[in-house]
Formats: structure tokens, sequence, C-alpha cells
């Protein structure tokens, strides 16, 4: 089409030509060219190729076209002398390329007859070998598209030389890029040089430059004659940036041969290089990359890649640089509080808060500049918006349009790397500040007083590191929050000051009442945020104690009652979790309407004050609001964490600030100083140092080198605190203790770390073989060790959950052997083991392996104590006798009762044997008729294993195993359940549908005022002032609706999805079999119940949430921009295409490296839980220095993924934010370029005003879809621990017993085999005997022989493999445990009492009166006791019953079951931690009250065991005896004869049983 106006005025003229688009009716580029002045127009219409045709084909000053002459100026005539110029370029371009294609295949021909006959080598290649490739082929088909183009173009419009040279320009490059395709792709890739050839890197160098000459003479031809077909310039602008990222795989490969990069990438990436090698040597590269790397977070690309080809392990992740570090962290912080309580005596919050900025005071300045830089440049887009939208009315130079433009792209490229650093830099204060803080808290743990332990549970400690130390944390990524809000508010308000002058101040009172309103949120949500802690608290120290007691109650049939106790306490944390949330649901709809509010005030105060409104105006107005209403959007994020960290700070500082222990309360003198190994001098102490009665009183006594010292006495007389004096732990009042030489310790209560055998008898010290078999042997450890599967490198459960008490108590006495100490201190270890070992035990040990050593013990036992050179016999905390055994026997009352005691019960002893002699008696036909001799039941026995295959070999497993890790992604189920918990998902929609309702409104509120307002202050207004305001707020009170709704909605539906799950879980745990809890500590699962469901009440939510409410966000911004510029869709979907490549490239690295840090996590919870429980134990070995080591190895270990997180996040971000500011930039070239005319002025600003926002959104939207589903783990574990599999019923209806049963007590056990795991080996291999009812059983054998086992299995605690247990007639594996339990009685042997009041212990399932529990506390004895202290029944019981001796806890346990009184009663070495008075006394009450039960005792004293109607002897899992006393005790080889002998030839030394031998 061809339009022609022509007329002519002084010989000048003006040829103006729109060059019409080949695709429709669009003008694509207006071409001026001037000659003189333009009053004479000439207009013509033409192709684009035809008018560069006419151009070129032009040789003189005047020519002729249709007819009509043109006057050309000598610009134009030298613009179309240009096209030599193009013709030369290409023609060189197409030179370079024939002459690199020649080189590259002569090169090609030399590998290939170099590699002829060589084996090719498979190796990973160079570095970023694939991108490398993919940019390569990208080029060759860029090159074929342009081919095609021009071809197109040129057939339609004619061909000229120009168009030949192009063609062979094109044609030439497509062919040499596919061959460099194929050349990277068949040598490259399997080169063994991590350098690229020389002549790919010289030619990428080259083209390099040649791209971007060419781009610049081909934009320099387009700006002058505007006659260039566009395709050439984003031809050249792809080839230019191709090119220099080929520079850069050049240049890094090049710089980083052997480098931090490339190495750790060889690392990871080489199968020869072991795995172990690349987590613990390799420092994380970000310490060592240059600063290009750094700047783009390039150095965490190896490792992203190699979890996109392999699952994450540990190993594979790098050690933190020294700056990073935990040790760094720590020192830094303990030396500044040190400093800061030197001055104020303790440590405030205030203090810590000084002392962690301190710490991190580098990246806080750093991230404030950056928080800095970063809010400026956000600004400059409102800034210039208004000056935008008036190029677009006026059309003015095509250079400022392109100017505003580089200014909004520059902005923006610096705003996208200001965020990634200033996020990444706050995330590493808060690793570092996270870190030093559970250093800190673990630190003070070692250290803490017996006063200030009595304070705080374990559970309550084990918070701090697992929930306030991580906020603490967490602040840091919104520390700058409070000032940077106020800088950004005072930029807003400049610029609404720009545009709207005094009006603005409108804007500056609204804000600042939405400020004022924050007030009493803030503090309302703190109030809150106190009292959730405070029963959290108060949750985790009763689950951590249900935990390590559990076997216990599911003995007593008890865990449905303290299930509840766990459920009512999160009633009363429920009730103020949901008064949290709802305040947390109110700020964030305060603040989501915060900016609706301010526009309608501003816009309101505009039109009552005249102050006209043109469409920039309100889009620079808009555009402030929106970028304001991001950061406002955070207030409500930055005052809730704010508000939890202030309450975790005044925790962590209140538990800082208690009371040490007294480091110079023994004078610790060097070996070899003094002759004396122990002295204590006129001591006074008292654990509690305020009570007027103290534990000890007036402790005199000294100790020589070589010592051997017994400390005996009744219950609760202070024996164990005397031990704790010497060792520094009891609090002195008066006098002074001395110490000379090293000491070594082993407790009561025995206390085993989770970890090998081996390592818990090394204890630190490197290993000597000879002296650790010597340490076995003497423990009599050997034969137990070639039981297990794996012998000394068995993993140990924890508390040595998986050995029996004998087993734990000798590998702790092995440890304390093998340390060779100078001082031994043993508070009763000879308690949990038979008599054999523990005669054994003491020759061995105490009197051979230590013959030269001091050696201070406490023994009930009194045939121990003639071996000791000195005796000391304490009564109510004072030393009553002292001296050695034969001096104090006739000197005292005391010592005289104590070995009364035992005189009597050796005398029952006696009278049994007598009896053996001189009256065999006859038992009754039942029981003769099954009271079997040896070689009969070990007939039967093999004809049962014979009939059956007992164990079959298979593959050995420990029975401890590490923490389960799901592999691959979350899966889509995981997402669905959670959604679908509370109220079936109804909630989930309505969620949505506020949503989309507000963003519609908001988008058409904003619609409305760009659309009514008009284009400039000159223009009428499409409405009237009040019609377009009253719109507007109707707009606003509409969003305010749906924020409210969608607010409240989320709410609910988050709460009552945690509650829910928190019951599932807990009630799944309580259900669980024992075997669950044997393989998992107890701070793993703390960990669900802690981390994770913090996770589910706090995070969850609020994550899954606003990731649908910025999909919504980012599609309405999208759908704005395309009404603005259509064209926007061409490059959004490829770069959300992109975008989701980049998210599915990154996240399994994500994914694993959050699993990693969810589970690095229990280790320091279960590190932390042991060293509380074992302070004692390491204070006493001086091991302080390297738990505390070990500490800090296992919180990097949990920092190392952390951090890495964090950069592989910010790695994704910097690369969503640059492809988001290039599709903005292409946006705003797309309506810079448009003719006039061709979109609304107004509707482009619109679009602009939404994309300022684009790169945030579309970068939030993958981000939170990736921490979405790293978070989500949180609830994929509580769904893992939701489906444990579950014990069998507790209550069959179908089957229940009636309520008198079991009325005889007969317990019929046929062919029993039992094993724990199906891994293991058959611990009871086919038992059979009957325990008649009414009779009593004493059931011995050596340690591990299988007696406690035959316990459990009769309580079900473990289910029989093979075989039946019978209770007057009824199989107990057809009624509910419940059923079974709750009719069985057992006293324990690790007596257990729970933190509350001593009335919860005695009745735990309140169903007795006062009078009841008084009464049978009278009867154990312990009545009178009880009646001294001050609360009496209500008397406090502090964690595992610490504040109570040992043989107390005992005498409570026997109040329970003298409560209970059932018809089968069991002792499980129920007084293995009394004196043999107290044992005495408690065989009395049993044969007493339960004379007409049927009582089974397990014991290790002969005596309990002695008068008993019948003896079961186990060995190694089989019956070697059973029989009445009397017949075992008739023939001299039972082994029960010998047990009895061994006995009493151990008492022999004792002077009371000369009448025995």
């Amino acid at each position: 089409m061809i339009s022609w106006n022509h007329s002519k005025t002084d010989d000048s003229c003006q040829l103006s030509i729109s060059l019409y688009n080949f695709y429709g009716s669009l003008y694509i580029e207006n071409l001026f060219i001037e000659h003189c002045h333009a009053d004479i127009e000439e207009t013509l219409f033409l192709p684009p190729k035809l008018i560069i045709y006419i151009c070129l084909n032009m040789e003189d000053a005047e020519a002729s076209l249709l007819d009509m002459p043109v006057n050309l100026s000598q610009l134009s005539i030298l613009m179309m002398n240009d096209g030599s110029k193009f013709l030369l370029l290409h023609g060189f371009s197409a030179s370079a390329h024939l002459a690199f294609l020649l080189l590259i295949f002569i090169t090609w021909l030399c590998k290939i007859n170099s590699q002829e006959g060589a084996k090719r080598m498979s190796n990973r290649g160079p570095l970023f070998y694939k991108q490398a490739l993919i940019s390569c082929v990208g080029l060759a088909l860029l090159d074929l598209v342009m081919c095609f183009l021009n071809l197109f173009y040129w057939y339609k419009y004619g061909w000229t030389n120009e168009n030949t040279i192009t063609f062979w320009d094109t044609i030439l490059r497509t062919f040499l890029w596919s061959f460099v395709s194929v050349y990277l792709h068949t040598h490259v890739s399997n080169s063994k040089q991590l350098k690229y050839p020389l002549v790919l890197r010289i030619w990428w160098v080259s083209f390099f430059f040649i791209s971007c000459f060419c781009l610049v003479l081909d934009y320099v031809l387009y700006k002058h004659r505007q006659c260039l077909a566009a395709q050439f310039l984003v031809f050249d602008t792809s080839s230019a940036f191709v090119s220099l990222f080929l520079c850069y795989v050049v240049g890094f490969s090049v710089k980083n041969e052997g480098g931090t990069v490339s190495r750790f990438y060889q690392l990871i990436g080489s199968s020869s290089v072991s795995v172990t090698a690349t987590g613990e040597e390799t420092i994380t590269p970000s310490a060592t990359s240059n600063i290009f790397s750094l700047l783009t977070f390039s150095w965490i690309h190896p490792l992203i890649a190699l979890g996109y080809k392999k699952r994450l392990d540990l190993e594979d992740v790098p050690q933190l640089d020294s700056v990073n570090n935990t040790k760094t962290a720590f020192s830094v912080l303990k030396n500044k509080l040190e400093s800061d309580k030197s001055k104020n005596s303790q440590i405030t919050t205030l203090s810590l808060v000084k002392a962690l900025i301190l710490t991190t005071w580098k990246d806080i300045t750093i991230t404030a500049l950056l928080a800095l830089i970063c809010t400026l440049a956000s600004y400059v887009g409102p800034f210039l918006i208004g000056t935008f939208v008036k190029y677009l009315n006026g059309r003015q130079d095509l250079n400022e349009g392109f100017l505003l433009v580089s200014a909004f792209f520059v902005a923006k490229i610096v705003e996208c790397l200001a965020q990634r650093h200033w996020d990444f830099k706050l995330q590493q204060a808060g690793i570092r500040a996270r870190a030093s803080l559970v250093a800190m808290i673990y630190h003070k743990g070692l250290t803490l007083s017996s006063r200030s332990q009595q304070g705080y549970s374990n559970g309550e400690i084990i918070n701090f590191i697992a929930v306030d130390a991580e906020r603490i944390g967490d602040l840091s990524r919104y520390m700058h929050n409070p000032w940077l809000v106020m800088v950004q508010v005072g930029l807003a308000l400049a610029i609404l000051y720009k545009s709207l002058g005094v009006s603005s101040l409108a804007a500056f009172v609204a804000t600042i009442i939405v400020m004022l309103s924050n007030i009493p949120l803030g503090s309302f949500q703190e109030k809150f945020q106190r009292k959730l802690m405070k029963y959290k608290d108060k949750r985790m120290k009763t689950t951590s104690e249900i935990l390590k007691n559990m076997r216990i109650l599911k003995l007593q049939g008890w865990e449905m009652k303290f299930l509840s106790r766990i459920n009512n306490i999160r009633s009363d944390e429920a009730r103020w979790l949901y008064k949290y949330v709802f305040t947390l649901a109110m700020t964030s709809f305060a603040f989501w309407v915060a900016p609706t509010f301010v526009a309608i005030a501003t816009f309101g105060t505009c039109m009552l004050a005249g102050v006209p409104l043109d469409s920039g105006k309100v889009l620079s107005a808009l555009a402030t609001f929106k970028i304001l209403q991001e950061n406002v959007y955070n207030l409500p994020d930055t005052i809730s964490v704010i508000a939890q960290a202030k309450i975790s700070l005044d925790r962590i500082s209140s538990f800082l600030s208690l009371d040490d222990l007294d480091p110079n309360m023994v004078e610790m003198l060097p070996r070899g100083s003094s002759d004396i190994a122990v002295e204590i001098a006129d001591g006074n102490f008292s654990w509690d140092v305020a009570s007027s009665n103290p534990t000890l009183i007036d402790i005199h006594f000294q100790v020589v080198h070589g010592m051997k010292v017994a400390v005996c006495g009744a219950v609760g007389s202070g024996k164990s605190s005397l031990l704790s004096c010497i060792l520094g732990e009891v609090p002195k009042l008066s006098g002074h203790i001395k110490l000379s030489g090293t000491k070594a310790y082993v407790g009561q209560s025995p206390w085993i770390q989770s970890g090998k055998i081996e390592e818990n008898i090394l204890f630190g010290k490197e290993m000597d073989r000879e002296r650790y078999n010597k340490v076995l042997e003497a423990c009599a450890l050997k034969k137990d060790l070639e039981v297990l599967s794996f012998g000394d490198q068995t993993v140990i459960g924890e508390r040595g959950i998986n050995l029996s008490g004998g087993q734990k108590q000798r590998i702790q006495i092995a440890r304390a052997l093998y340390q060779d100490a100078d001082i031994y201190i043993f508070d009763d270890p000879f308690s949990a083991v038979d008599a054999i070992t523990g005669s054994h035990l003491f020759k061995e040990c105490m009197l051979h392996f230590l013959e030269s050593k001091t050696v201070i013990y406490v023994t009930h036992q009194v045939e121990f104590l003639p071996a000791a050179d000195l005796i000391l016999v304490l009564k109510d905390g004072r030393i009553t006798q002292a001296g050695k055994y034969d001096d104090i026997l006739n000197s005292g009352s005391d010592f005289i009762q104590l070995v009364g005691a035992h005189k009597e019960a050796l005398l029952d002893a006696d009278s049994v044997r007598k009896n053996v002699m001189f009256d065999i008696m006859d038992v009754d036909e039942n029981q003769g008729s099954q009271g079997t001799s040896k070689r009969n039941i070990q007939e039967e026995i093999v004809d049962c294993q014979n009939g059956k295959a007992v164990y079959q070999e298979g593959k050995k497993r420990q029975l401890v195993v590490e923490e389960e890790r799901v592999k691959g992604k979350v899966g889509s189920s995981a997402y669905c359940k959670y959604i679908t918990t509370a109220y079936g998902g109804a909630l989930v929609p309505l969620v949505l549908l506020a949503q989309i309702m507000f963003e519609l409104l908001q988008i058409s509120s904003n619609y409305w005022m760009t659309w009514a307002s008009p284009t400039s202050e000159s223009s009428a207004a499409r409405v009237g002032d009040s019609k377009l305001i009253i719109v507007y707020v109707a707009f606003g009170i509409g969003c305010s609706f749906c924020i409210l709704a969608r607010s409240m909605l989320l709410m609910k539906a988050g709460y009552e999805t945690a509650n829910l799950l928190f019951c599932k879980m807990h009630s799944c745990i309580f259900r669980a079999p024992m075997s669950f809890f044997d393989a998992n500590p107890s701070g793993r699962i703390l960990n669900r119940a802690s981390t994770d469901q913090s996770a589910l009440d706090l995070t969850i939510p609020y994550t899954l949430g606003p990731f649908a409410f910025v999909v919504i966000q980012l599609l309405g911004i999208i759908l704005v921009m395309s009404l603005g510029a259509w064209p926007v869709f061409l490059v959004f979907f490829p770069m959300i295409g992109i975008c989701i490549w980049l998210q599915q490239y990154y996240i399994p690295s994500a994914r694993e490296l959050a699993r990693l840090v969810g589970v690095c996590k229990a280790p320091v919870i279960q590190h932390f839980s042991e060293t509380t429980s074992g302070s004692t134990t390491i204070r006493s070995f001086d091991q302080k220095c390297r738990f505390e080591n070990m500490c800090l190895k296992l919180v990097d270990n949990y920092s190392r993924p952390k951090f890495h997180v964090a950069g592989a996040l910010d790695w994704l971000g910097l690369r969503l934010d640059m492809l988001s500011s290039f599709m903005f930039a292409f946006t705003l070239i797309f309506l810079v370029s448009v003719p006039e005319g061709t979109i609304d002025p107004s509707t482009a600003g619109l679009a602009v005003t939404y994309g300022l926002n684009l790169n945030m959104l579309q970068g939030w939207v993958i981000q939170k879809l990736c921490k979405l589903e790293i978070q989500f783990i949180s609830v994929e574990r509580i769904f893992q621990y939701s489906s444990i599999a579950s014990e069998p019923p507790l209550i069959i209806d179908t089957n229940r017993p009636d309520n008198f049963w079991p009325s005889q007590g007969k317990v019929d056990i046929r062919h029993l085999q039992v094993r724990y795991a199906l891994h293991m080996p058959l611990v009871l291999r086919g038992l059979t005997c009957t325990f008649h009812g009414g009779t009593k059983t004493g059931i011995v054998g050596r340690t591990g022989s299988g007696k406690s086992t035959l316990i459990q299995t009769l309580f079900r605690i473990v289910e029989p493999a093979g075989g039946e247990i019978l209770i007057d007639g009824i199989n107990i594996l057809s009624i509910g445990l419940h059923d079974l339990r709750s009719r069985l009685s057992i006293i324990p042997q690790d007596p257990t009492m729970f933190n509350g009041t001593l009335r919860s212990n005695m009745d735990p399932l309140e169903e007795y009166t006062d009078n009841q529990i008084w009464e049978a506390l009278d009867k154990c004895q312990i009545g009178d006791e009880v009646r001294k202290k001050e609360g009496k029944l209500d008397s406090t019981v502090t964690e595992n019953g610490e504040n109570w001796s040992m043989g107390q806890r005992q005498l409570v346990c026997l109040g329970r079951v003298l409560l209970k009184k059932s018809k089968i009663l069991i002792l499980d070495e129920a007084t293995a931690s009394v004196d043999t008075a107290t044992d005495n006394m408690i065989q009395k009450t049993i044969r007493e009250h339960f004379s007409d039960s049927t009582v089974i005792t397990i014991a290790h004293r002969i005596t309990s065991v002695v008068n008993s109607d019948m003896v079961l002897v186990l060995n190694n899992g089989l019956i070697e005896e059973y029989d009445s006393p009397t017949k075992l005790l008739e023939e001299k080889s039972s082994s029960f004869s010998k047990l009895v002998v061994e006995y009493n030839m151990r008492s022999s030394s004792s002077h009371t049983s000369s009448h025995l031998t």
C-alpha cells in the first residue's frame, strides 16, 4: 500500500517514511529524514525491505521516487553510504567464521588420529561443560532461524549483494556452531583435561569481540538510518550475551584449574575419591572464591549440581570456614559475656544482646549498608514512573525513552544483587548467633550447680536449644526492618510530596496511625507468646521425662494416663496458641489493609485540597504505595519474630545467669605432691544452701594414697552425698576439701552414652589394646561381648537401653578402670550384678586391678567391708564411726545394726541348708511333677529346638539405627493430607476465594484510579471527584473484608490442623512398642515434638498460605501487564519455563540439605540430653573440654547444611530476579518503541507500576515453593511418626477377663522363645515351666542370662517369637495389653519417680485416698520420713526423683504395689539399691502383705530368694534348673548350690559368717 502526499515550499521537503509491519497494521518503526525546514510533509507507507532497498540503491543527491523528486540532505547521503559498512561488517564476520571452521576441522582430524587405538577414558570433563554445550547448540539454532528469516525477507523484497553476504554469514555461523557442538560432545566431554582446548578458548574470546563490534555497528546504523531490520539487533544482542558466558567459562576454567571450586567439583564428582574426604576435608568454596563467584553465588553451584545427580549426604557438604564455624563465634560470645558479667555480676537480656551484636557486628554492618542500597534502588521506579508516563504521553526523543529504560533496569539489577547478598549475610549472621548460643547453653549446662539444675528440667533446657536459640537465629533476617521501615516511609513520603504536595501529609498521618495500631497488638503478641512458651516448656519437660521412663509406664499400664497429662498441657498451650495466632491474624489484616487505607486517605485529601490528579501522579502514588505495601506486609512477621526473640532472649539470659559450681570448692593438688589423696576437714555441706538442715555435718577424714575406703549406712544416711562432696558437687557451707591426683567416678545409676561399647569404655582416650583386654577381663565383659552380634562395636541405645542393668554397670566400671586415674570413687556399683559377678568384680577390680590405687566405695553388701582399710559409717549426715572392720565392730551400735541385718539374712540361708541335710522337704504333687531335674529339662529344650527353627541367621543389624530420612521430593500426598486434616479441607477453597477476590478488587481499584484520572493536568477528567473517590473507597472496603476473611480462615485451618496432627502423632508414639524407643533415642523423638511441632503451630500455615497468595498476585500482575503490553506473554512463558527448570534443578539439593538440617539437629539435642544427665561423670573425669568440642562439632554439622541451604536459596533467587528484571526491561523497551497512540499511556503506566514488583513476586513464587517444600519436611516427619507400627490393642472388647482375674495367680510358660528384633538372636530359647498360684519363686542367673527378658515378656513389653504364656488359663496374647498390665504389679530394677508430688507418684491414676497412701507408706517404712517433709504428701519430686535417694525411691515403688495389691507381683532386682536391713524389711513386708499372691523375684542377693518356694536358674536363655531351694541345695553340683556357696564364701571375710563354714 502506497500513500503519497506532496507539496513544495522553498525547495525544501520532508520525507516521512513509516515502515509497515509485514504482520499486519501495526507500525513498528518511524523514519524521519530531515532536510532544511519541515514545512512540507510527504508521507509514504512502504514495506521495510523496500525502503532499505531504495535507500541502498540511491546513487545521486537527487533521486526520483515514483516520478516525484525528493531533495536529500548530506546526512541522508552519508547514511545511504553506510550500506557499504553493513556489507563489510558481514563479510568480515563470514570470513572469520570460515577461517575458524577450517581450523577446528583440522584440529578435529588431528584429535581423531591421536586417539586411534587409545582406550577412551570416561571423565566428567571441564567445568560448566553442559552449559557451554547448550550455549553452542543455542547459537547454532539462532543462526539457523536467522538464515531462514533472511531467505524469506529477501525472497519477498528482492535480492542484493548485501543479501548474499549476510546469507552466507548466517550459513557459515550455523555450520560452525553445529560443528563446535559436535566437537564438544565427542571430544571435550571425555577429556581428562580440566581446561577447554586452546582453539576453542581463542575462538570464544574472538567471537565475543566480533559480536560486540557487530552489535555496536548495527546499533549505530539503526539509530542513524532507522532502516535496519530489528532482528539484526536481537540477533547480535543474543550472540553477545552468549559469547560473554563462553568467555566466563574460559576464564573460570583457566583461573580455577586446581582452585577451590574445581577441586571441590572434582572431589564430589570423582568416583575415585572417597566421600568422606569431601565433607571432612573441603572448606566451603565461599571462603576462597573470586569476586565474580561470590557476587553471583556461583560457589554453591558444584554442590547444587551434585545434589541434582545424587542424593546428598552430610559428607558431601563442605566444612564451614573459620569465620563461620561455631568455635570462633562461641569464643567471641563467651568472652563478651564474661567481661560483661565481671562488671554487672550477672547476665541480663541487654548484655546478651550486646554480646550477640558484637559476635556478628561485621555482618550487621555490611547488611545495613546493603539494605540501604536495596531500599534506595527499589524507590527509583516510583520516583521515575510519573516521568515515564509523561514521556509516553508526549512522545519525546527516543534517546530519552531508552535512558529511562536504562535507569529502571540498572536500579532493578542493583536492587536484586543487594537484596540477595543482604539476605545471605543476614542468614549467615543468624547461623553464627544460633550456633554460639547453643554452645554457650551447653557450656552452662556442664557447669551448673546442683541447686540451679533443680530449677530447670532436661526438657526445658532442650527447649532453649531447639526453639529459643533457633528463634534468635531467625531474628537476624528481620533485625534491620524496624529502622528500614522508617527509611522506606521517609522515601515514600518524599516521592509523594514531589507528586502531590502537602496532600502527602495525609499519607504520613495515615502511616503513623497504622504504626500506632501495632503497639497494642505487639504487646498482646508478646504476652501470649510468653504464656505459650511457658506451657511448651512444661510439655517438653513432661515429654522428656516420660520418654526416658516409657518402659516403666508400659509395665505399669500408665502410658495412656500420662498421655492424657501431655494432652492436658497441650490444651493449655493450645489455648494460648489460639490467642497468639488470632492476634497474628488481626495484625496481618491491619497491615494488609494499611496501604489501601493510606491510599484512600491520600487521594481523599487531594480531592478536598483541590490538588489536581493526573494519571502520572496517581501511578506514582500507587507505585509508592505498592512498594511500601511489600515492606509493610513484613511488619507483622517482624513484630512477631521480635516478640518471640525477646522472650527467648529473656529465657536464655535467665538460664545463663544461674549459679555455677564453685570451681574452687575442691583444692586440686598435683599428682605426687602429697601423701594424702583425699582430705575433708570440718566440712558442712548442703544441697540446698538456704536450708537450715545441712545434708552432711562435721565431716572430717583423711585418705592416704593406696587406701581402700568403704562407706556404709542406712538408706538416706548421706553416703552418695559424701562422694558428691569429694567430687565438688555439693555446695560447701564450711571446711575445706583437698584432692591429690586424677579421679574417676562410677555412679549408682549407670550413665551410658549412645554409641559403641568400645567408645564408652575408652571415653576419649587412645586405644591401648593390652590394657583394654585386661579391663574387659577384670569386668567380666568378654563373655557378654561374645554374645552380642557386633561385639564391642555394638551400638548402645540411649541410656544403654539394649543392655541389662548388670552389663551397664560393668561397662561403667570398665570406663573408670581404663582411665588409669589416681583416685577411684564407686557409688555402690555391685548392687546391679549377681553374687558371682559381684564377687568377681570386687576381687579382680578393687583388690587386684586397683591394688595400688586409692578407692572410696559405697556398698550395701557387708561382705565387702572387711577388705577396706577404712570404713566410714554414716547416719543422718554424720560420720558416726570410722576405722577398720574389727575396730568398729565393737565400738558402736550403727555398724552392728548393719552387720546384724546381714547376719540375719545369712542365718535364713543357713537354715535352709540345714533343712536340706536333715529333713529334705517334700514338694506337693503338682510341684514335684514339674520340678524336674536338670537333665530332663535340657532334653525338653533340645526337643523343642529340634522341632522348630529357633533362629535363622540373617544379615546382622544394629539395634539402634540412624534416623530415617525420606528420599526424593515431598510427595503430593503429604500436601493433600495436611490441607485436608482440618474440616476435610473445606476451608482451603474459601481462603483461596478470599485472596482471589482481594486481588481482583485491588487491581480494579487501581485501574479505576488510573482510568478515571485525566492523562494530564490540562485534560478533562472522565468522572467527577466525588464519584472517583467513592468508588475507590468501595473497592477498598471490599478488599478489607476479603483480607479479614482470608486471615481468620487461614488461622483457623492452621490451628486445627496443628492440634489434630499433634494428637495423632503423640497417640502413635505412646502406643508404639518398646522396640521403637530402643531404636530411637529420646532426642530424636523430642525433635519431632519440639521443632517440628513448632513448625506446624507457627510456620507451615503461614508459608503455605502466602505461597498461594503470591501465585495469585503474580497472575494478577501478568494480567495487568498484558493489558498494557500484550507481547509480555511472548517473554513470560519462556521465562516461566526457565524459572521452573531452575527450580527443578535446585530443589533436589535444597530438599536434601533441609532434611540434613532436620536429621543433624537430633544429635545435638541427644548429646545435650545425655550430657545433662551425665554431667557429674563428665566433670569427675575432667572431660568437659572434650564434650564441649564434641558439641561444637555437632553444632557445626547442623550449621553446615543450614549455611549451604541459605547459599543455594540465594543462588536461585538471584537468577530468578535477573530473569524477572530482563522481562521487565523487555516490557519497557516495547512500551518505548511502539508508535504513539497504539497503547493508552495510563494503561501502560499501570503495567509498569505493577511490573516494578514483578521480579520480587516471580522470585517469591519459586522461592516460596522451594521454602514450602523444605519446611514441609517437618510435616513429613510428623506424618512419619503418625504411622508408627502400634502395639497390640489395649483392650479387646470381645475377650476381656473378668474383674477378679487373675484369681489364683498361676503362670504357665510353654516353649517360650523371645528375641528383641527379627535380625537378632533368641534371648529366651524355649522355656517351659509353671509358677503356681500363691507360690514365691526366685529367678537367678548370671547377668545377661534372660531374667529381665522373661519378666518383660510376661508384661508383653516384648512379644514372644514362639510359645505361649497362660495366666489362670488365659493366654496373655488373647487379651488387651491394658487388661494384662493393669492386673500385674512390678517393682522395677530402676526405681523411678516422676516430676510432681509424692501423692502423684504413689497414685498416678488417682484411685486411692490419702489414708490409703499413708498406710502404704507406713508399711514400707518411709512414712515417718515423709511426715518430716514440709509438704508431706505434696512434697516436691524433681525430675527423675533426683531429690530423693535411690533407696527412698525404691521404697516408694514398694508403696505403689502395696496400694495396688495385685495377685501377681514381680520384683526385678527391687532391693538392689538398698542396704541389707532395708532389704530384709522389704522381704518381710512382701511376705506379710502378699502371702496369698504369686511373687516372682529376680535377685542378685541369694538371701532374697533362698526362702522362696521355688528357684529358677537361667543360663544363656535356657532353664538350667528349676526346683525348690532345698532340692537344689541338696545337689552339691547344682548351679544354685554353687551360687549359695560362692555367696557364703564371699561373706566369710565377715566375722559373722563363720558358722556357715
